[in-house]
């Protein structure tokens, strides 16, 4: 090695550090020649004269490149050059220790400042030397063009081969390639009706989730490919969530070939630049997208009508376009009705005793703040009307539904069923299978032929309970009888008594509804009637109007009680009025009792003002402040009320009293007051009467 005079006692002193890096996983597992020889490089530092020899390998299969993830091997090697403790810094190839300028002026910096060598497979570099320095910033420009050439190289090679269709980092379950190379579908039955029914059960459900329960539920398995000693193999297990969505997402089920749908974007995060991976973008968009480039297991209409319908469930979706998947909710329209006004979707709320009665509102320009809802109605009555018209429309296809009906009556649990006996023949299959290795082996060798027979064992046992499950679905599978051939099209003859029936679930009367229906557009106009325009699928529309329910209107508040909100609310909180309206036996107008809060409701939807506690005033008072002001009991105060020689007034009856304090302080009552207090007797007579007229 070329440079070894330049080493000094005081380099040999310190420690020696060999550096180890490749590129990627790949790297590491395969290129073992390069990794032996990267190792080989301690043994050289200890040939050069240093004794304490340390080794970082944490590196390997980690990337130098720009935006790559942090390198701990490397920055432990700088901490330790920043120590003062490394004499020298060995790596085969200058391009292990660095890809980028910011790690090669960092380095050489620091290497320079505490007279560290840099060595690698030819030389050994000071790099407080100018020539030295020279040549590492020659190596190292090099180094970092290198890896844009080798990049840009590899990613035109890929992009080139995706253009042609080529470019398979792995084949998604389903697919395999023939002899020549070319993408079709796997010969295994098996795996290709378990395939083709995840998307026949979401065309049922519309619900990525609940395709996933259905499999879940009747324990039918999916096939997962994945690598197992080399080539990537099929296994059949219970479907996760994930690859359920996945399958319905991925548009090479469609036959289409898509590649580069996630850009990466290099961003600044955390003062360092990261690699991340973009949103997927449509696959019309991706940078290579074929369309018709294999067999597919439906077609691209039927693809994008599916990603339509999963957009619409997504509630969280950043589009006012999602509808949510049909769920337990009372509102039949949820998610289907659009203000005619603004243009936004109307969501559903659920209040009631129950929580069930659904209220449907769009929010307007309510939520920019000091706006207002745009409009908002009960779900009931709009509901019953829709109804009405969806009967009208439906009906005549009633008959044609019982046909369609008769014919899956006898096959609705067939999926499940062919999926079981696909599974049956598998494992039949594996049951020989293994009898034909036990057969074969040498029934004196029993450490093998026990194994064998152990294997032979369980597979007879998975078959057996296979079986049976089999056998027991039978019975359910068997042709309608006449009567129920009978029942079902007088059914389809009344399709609005089986909608009607208390029996017909509401996430049923919600796939048919979102089956038929794109949106319904609603605007109140004239005021206090509701306007609607029903988009059907396939371009058709129909319109229909309906008045509004108004709760003032449907549980109308008494004009009496009205009035007597009306004087009260002017100085009394609306507890106080509550009080009043029930001793006087009134009730709301759904028959309960009052309460403030029903009193606020009232005078909001009757826009009378109000206050929520009681205005006091120093000039009136009560009968309990009457009493208190003068001294006095509040049989008093009522018996000079009843007399006529105390004024007072009442907001209604049954409203608390008002005593003028003025009254109070004249000279009559107070020479009575002033009596009682004396004599303890309150003497009324015609003297007390006249004296009463005084105040009028």
């Amino acid at each position: 090695m070329n440079g070894e005079q330049k080493l000094t006692a005081e380099h040999l002193r310190r420690r020696a550090i060999v550096y180890l890096r490749q590129s990627s996983a790949g790297q590491v597992k395969n290129n073992l020649e390069s990794q032996k020889l990267q190792y080989a490089l301690a043994a050289r530092a200890r040939t050069l004269g240093f004794e304490q020899v340390e080794v970082i390998d944490s590196d390997l299969g980690a990337s130098a490149a720009v935006a790559a993830k942090r390198r701990e091997g490397f920055e432990r090697l700088l901490g330790a050059v920043a120590l003062g403790q490394i004499g020298l810094v060995l790596s085969r190839e200058l391009s292990r220790l660095l890809r980028t300028d910011r790690d090669f002026c960092q380095l050489v910096e620091l290497c320079q400042l505490f007279g560290t060598l840099i060595g690698d497979d030819e030389n050994l570099y000071d790099a407080s030397r100018m020539d030295d320095q020279l040549v590492l910033g020659i190596k190292a420009t090099l180094s970092v063009v290198e890896l844009k050439v080798l990049r840009m190289r590899l990613a035109q090679g890929k992009e080139n081969k995706a253009k042609r269709g080529e470019l398979y980092p792995r084949l998604p379950a389903g697919y395999v390639w023939d002899a020549t190379r070319r993408v079709v579908k796997d010969p295994n039955v098996r795996v290709q009706e378990a395939i083709a029914l995840v998307f026949s059960k979401f065309r049922e459900t519309w619900s990525i989730r609940q395709v996933f329960k259905w499999f879940r539920d009747h324990d039918v398995q999916l096939p997962v490919s994945r690598p197992k000693d080399g080539p990537s193999r099929v296994f059949f297990q219970p479907p996760r969530l994930s690859f359920v969505a996945g399958v319905l997402h991925n548009p090479f089920y469609a036959g289409a070939y898509v590649w580069g749908r996630r850009p990466t974007q290099v961003q600044w995060h955390n003062g360092s630049l990261r690699k991340r991976q973009g949103q997927a973008l449509p696959a019309e968009q991706a940078r290579v997208f074929l369309r018709e480039h294999h067999e597919g297991y439906i077609d691209w209409a039927t693809f994008e009508e599916n990603q339509r319908m999963i957009r619409r469930n997504d509630y969280r979706g950043e589009s006012d376009a999602t509808a949510g998947a049909a769920r337990a909710g009372k509102g039949l329209l949820a998610g289907l009705l659009r203000c005619a006004r603004c243009g936004r979707k109307l969501y559903v709320r659920y209040w009631g005793k129950s929580g069930t009665a659904a209220r449907y509102l769009c929010s307007g320009d309510f939520q920019a703040g000091g706006g207002r809802y745009c409009t908002g109605f009960g779900g009931t009555m709009v509901d019953r009307r829709f109804t009405e018209e969806l009967v009208r429309v439906l009906s005549p296809l009633g008959v044609q539904a019982s046909l369609a009906a008769l014919e899956q009556l006898g096959t609705r649990e067939d999926a499940q069923r062919q999926a079981m006996e696909r599974q049956l023949e598998q494992l039949e299959y594996e049951a020989r299978r293994a009898f034909e290795q036990y057969d074969q082996a040498d029934p004196r060798n029993r450490l093998v032929a026990s194994e064998l027979e152990r294997r032979w064992n369980v597979q007879l046992e998975a078959l057996e309970c296979l079986r049976a499950r089999v056998a027991e679905m039978a019975p359910r599978h068997r042709p309608p009888a006449p009567e129920e051939r009978d029942a079902l099209m007088r059914l389809g003859a009344h399709f609005g008594r089986a909608w009607n029936h208390p029996a017909c679930p509401i996430e049923l009367k919600k796939q048919i509804v979102r089956t038929v229906i794109e949106e319904v557009l609603v605007e109140e106009n004239p005021p206090g009637r509701l306007s609607f325009i029903v988009h059907w699928k396939g371009g058709c529309h129909t319109a229909f109007t309906m008045v509004k329910a108004n709760s003032k209107t449907a549980s109308k508040t008494a004009d009496a009680d009205l009035e007597v909100i009306r004087k009260m609310a002017e100085r009394y909180g609306d507890g106080v009025i509550a009080g009043v309206l029930n001793r006087l036996g009134r009730r709301t107008g759904k028959g309960k009792p009052w309460s403030a809060l029903a009193v606020k409701t009232a005078r909001r939807n009757h826009r009378i003002e109000g206050h929520a506690r009681t205005v006091h005033s120093a000039e009136l008072l009560t009968l309990e402040g009457a009493a208190r002001y003068s001294g006095t009991s509040n049989t008093t105060i009522a018996r000079l009320v009843q007399a006529g020689a105390l004024p007072m007034r009442q907001s209604a009856p049954c409203a608390p009293w008002e005593i003028r304090r003025a009254d109070l302080d004249s000279v009559p009552v107070r020479a009575i007051l002033d009596q009682v207090k004396a004599t303890g007797r309150l003497v009324l007579g015609a003297s007390s009467v006249a004296q009463g007229k005084l105040f009028e």
